[in-house]
């Protein structure tokens, strides 16, 4: 009886004691209870910063180009205003590709420094400054440093663009990009089409006002990365949440000159960068000098871009999935040079078909942006190549709109800077087909 109540007390708790076990069940119990409720809070927290680095993009990619489309649908007034020659507008013409060249070899230092989103943002501002005072400034030097400043913007943003992709989604590079690709094409279209108008609804005809309005849709991308400016290591997606295989970035940058593929994709982008931009300055003066009426050569602009916004979504999808890009580099050639070959004809009469082949043509910018994040296989790769492709290939650009505004002002008509633009076509197609190789930059470099 005595061992039967010494059993019973042994194996029964007493009262008030907790049961063996006990405290650490419930520890357990009360730290996943705390987990699942933090849970559900944190993800709601990534999912609000991705949208946010998304809109961010957006509105970047907005204002990549009107401060370069506003001023060509402006182009005869600025020239009147301030007084320039045909040779002297050429160069404002080539002022884009040099300060992109200049400019966007600063970017990796600069984003290593103080991480990409601060640079991005402090782009954004210097875009809406420089567009604020360019027209304000008084004289063609001023007119010309203002314009810098708010190139600059652009050069650092076009250079982390594809870096900022890469890190927060690497597993969606083609998608991503041709978002970006087609926020930057309703910009530039959009710039151009209602510049005009607005000018005369806003200024009463002052072209001063309607360039210097481009300088709110600036200010508003600033909002967007103000959250983000402390976060150096440009957070990738396997933080926020989105990708389980982000960006790798381990070892050392590739020494990307070796490399040529690096350079073929340069080449490329130059080629496609000059015909952009003598596109983008020139292509409503060639319209309007064929007879087409000042707003309509502003709209034929705008559908040169417009066409942008469909095809920049469309390539760079349909370039991730293809093991070479070459075709897609021929098909959007051989638009070129049938767009060319039309307004050397019949400017004027089939304006509208000229400006949907030169607007096809154009999408090899969303190509090259794509290739560039398909090309390097580390984040560290693409960082040298995104600024290595962009810089030396607007230095390639540069002399492009400046040579047509010598011909244009000594010819006196558009042939031959229309036989120009033809001919660099060929070489675009040739380096496209070397860039499209199924090939990474850091494989290249290491032989």
């Amino acid at each position: 009886m005595a061992s039967e109540e010494t059993l019973t007390r042994e194996n029964t708790p007493e009262r008030g004691t907790p049961e063996r076990g006990t405290s650490e069940r419930g520890t357990l119990a009360r730290a996943t209870r705390e987990r699942d409720r933090a849970e559900p809070s944190a993800s709601s927290t990534r999912a609000w910063t991705t949208r946010l680095v998304v809109v961010g993009i957006v509105l970047t990619a907005l204002n990549l180009r009107p401060a370069i489309t506003s001023l060509g649908a402006l182009l005869e007034e600025v020239r009147a205003g301030l007084g320039m020659s045909g040779t002297v507008t050429g160069l404002l013409t080539s002022v884009p590709p040099l300060c992109f060249a200049v400019f966007g070899v600063m970017a990796p230092r600069l984003a290593r420094r103080f991480g990409p989103a601060a640079v991005v943002c402090a782009g954004m501002a210097a875009i809406a400054t420089g567009l604020l005072i360019r027209p304000y400034v008084g004289g063609t030097a001023g007119f010309l440093a203002a314009s810098a400043l708010a190139l600059m913007g652009i050069a650092v943003s076009n250079v982390l663009m594809p870096v900022i992709v890469k890190r927060w989604f690497p597993d969606r590079v083609g998608s991503m990009t041709g978002l970006y690709s087609m926020a930057v094409a309703i910009g530039t279209s959009s710039a151009a089409a209602v510049t005009v108008p607005m000018t005369g609804a806003l200024g009463g005809g002052d072209w001063r006002t309607g360039l210097a309005v481009w300088a709110v849709l600036a200010a508003a991308a600033v909002a967007p990365w103000l959250p983000f400016v402390r976060d150096r290591g440009g957070r990738s997606n396997e933080r926020n949440g989105e990708s389980s295989t982000p960006v790798p970035e381990e070892g050392p940058a590739p020494r990307i000159t070796r490399s040529r593929t690096a350079w073929a994709l340069a080449v490329f982008f130059g080629l496609q960068a000059t015909a952009a931009y003598i596109t983008m300055g020139w292509m409503a003066q060639i319209f309007r000098d064929a007879g087409v009426p000042a707003d309509t050569s502003g709209l034929l602009l705008a559908v040169t871009m417009v066409m942008g916004v469909p095809l920049a979504f469309v390539i760079p999808r349909l370039a991730t999935r293809l093991p070479h890009q070459g075709p897609i580099v021929v098909a959007l050639g051989v638009c070129g040079l049938l767009g060319y070959g039309g307004l050397y004809l019949a400017p004027a009469a089939g304006a509208w078909a000229w400006a949907l082949l030169i607007g096809i043509a154009n999408c090899s910018f969303p190509l090259a942006l794509t290739m560039v994040g398909m090309r390097a296989r580390t984040g560290a790769g693409v960082v040298k190549l995104s600024a290595f492709a962009q810089s030396t290939g607007y230095l390639i650009s540069i002399p492009g709109p400046l040579l047509v505004g010598v011909l244009y002002q000594h010819s006196d008509g558009w042939g031959l800077p229309l036989a120009l633009m033809a001919a660099l076509m060929l070489p675009q197609i040739a380096a496209g087909i070397l860039a499209g190789r199924d090939r990474v930059v850091e494989d290249e470099a290491a032989r």
